[in-house]
């Protein structure tokens, strides 16, 4: 969102369970999209205490429990699957990612858009 949306919002990303690095197809597919990421695996504990005004859970309803987001703002959930998890062939786990990417990338904005028109 940083690289779509910067002019109105500023992205931060962790995880209830991080694995302590950015998975490589995940780079790949951003790669493709023109997005060179220079973050790290983080724990969401290290946004304790922040406030935000919006935090946005994008975890799997199906597959994982989303943990509850304790500090301020206000929060939304937009279920994904975790492209990690995914199976089969190299090329199939790549468009995994991809499709995944691809769905975030057409889902939150429009949330977010929807979320300035409300709150200006």
């Amino acid at each position: 969102m940083n690289s779509r949306m910067g002019e109105e919002w500023e992205a931060f990303s962790a995880g209830s369970h991080p694995t302590g690095f950015v998975h490589p197809q995940a780079l790949q597919v951003l790669a493709e999209i023109g997005i060179q990421h220079h973050g790290r695996s983080k724990l969401m504990d290290e946004f304790r205490g922040r406030t935000f005004d919006l935090v946005v859970t994008v975890c799997d309803e199906a597959g994982e429990t989303c943990p509850i987001w304790l500090g301020k703002g206000e929060k939304a959930h937009m279920g994904f699957p975790d492209p990690a998890e995914a199976t089969g062939s190299e090329e199939e786990i790549l468009n995994t990612f991809r499709s995944v990417c691809n769905d975030m990338n057409r889902k939150i904005p429009k949330l977010l858009q929807d979320w300035l028109s409300i709150h200006p």
